[in-house]
């Protein structure tokens, strides 16, 4: 009768070796930054009779393993690492079969897991003119399970990650995320509120370090406004939208001159346009 092999793996087989991490299940998780030490162990049957050690790590979860280098004995204390995921086992063989690496016998695996800290960004500050409502803009990635805003004052919900907040006046709001190992991060920003949006009806761009240029304080550029300046024949000289107001009196690289120019402040919504003039003076 023929014998089929095709279903049949060929190991090494030897006396049993039992692995542990001291004070530990054998498989540990921690947090970036954890200064512990891990002493490793190992139980060895009396069966072997002139055992040479070589505890092995794996960084691919078993796909490949590497000596130790030192690391010859029944214990082998581990130090800290940076994240990553980290499988340990103690090989042995007989001195008479030291130079055949197939001839060694592996113990059961044990593992140290260092994970990263959920990475938090508590959004940009925002603006909220007479304390009408704003949306906070925080996210989390990476590893984690839990994650709020606190206070929770004046958020219609601490748990998403873009509640509403309505504060009367100005607050910090950090958001906290953590990971179901314990792993922990936090952010901040601030909501201020202001009675309103002034905008200056002056700036002399003459490069001398003092009111260079034409900025709009508490426009927030999460309201998503739109900002045209136009001179007296009606020519755009000037756009921004959705970000910062930083106008040095240039139009296509070319000094404006002196004079009024109109400006027009179209929101999406919430508040109504504003319209004015803003003085170059030169």
């Amino acid at each position: 009768n023929d014998l089929a092999l095709d279903d049949i793996t060929f190991r090494p087989c030897g006396p049993a070796i039992n692995a542990s991490i001291q004070g530990n299940p054998d498989t540990v998780n921690v947090c970036i930054g954890n200064a512990n030490t891990y002493t490793f162990n190992a139980v060895v049957s009396s069966d072997f009779i002139e055992p040479l050690y070589q505890w092995q790590i794996s960084t691919d979860k078993g796909l490949s393993w590497h000596d130790i280098e030192g690391a010859n004995g029944l214990s082998y204390i581990r130090p800290p690492s940076e994240p990553g995921f980290y499988w340990y086992r103690l090989a042995i063989t007989e001195q008479t079969t030291a130079s055949i690496l197939s001839c060694r016998v592996a113990s059961n695996v044990v593992a140290i897991n260092v994970h990263n800290n959920p990475v938090v960004n508590a959004g940009p500050d925002r603006i909220s003119i007479k304390a009408t409502p704003v949306i906070l803009q925080g996210s989390v990635t990476g590893e984690f399970s839990f994650y709020n805003w606190s206070p929770a004052s004046y958020l219609d919900n601490d748990s998403l990650l873009t509640p509403s907040a309505t504060p009367p006046a100005d607050i910090t709001y950090t958001l906290f995320a953590a990971s179901e190992y314990g792993c922990k991060n936090n952010d901040a920003m601030q909501v201020k509120v202001v009675d309103g949006i002034f905008v200056p009806n002056a700036f002399t761009p003459n490069n001398d370090g003092k009111n260079d240029t034409w900025r709009i304080p508490f426009l927030d550029p999460l309201l998503g406004a739109a900002i045209n300046v136009y001179n007296r024949f009606g020519q755009l000289v000037y756009h921004a939208e959705s970000s910062a107001v930083d106008w040095d009196g240039n139009c296509n690289g070319y000094p404006q001159p002196s004079g009024a120019y109109v400006y027009n402040i179209k929101f999406k919504a919430v508040y109504p346009d504003m319209k004015g003039t803003v003085l170059i003076i030169r």
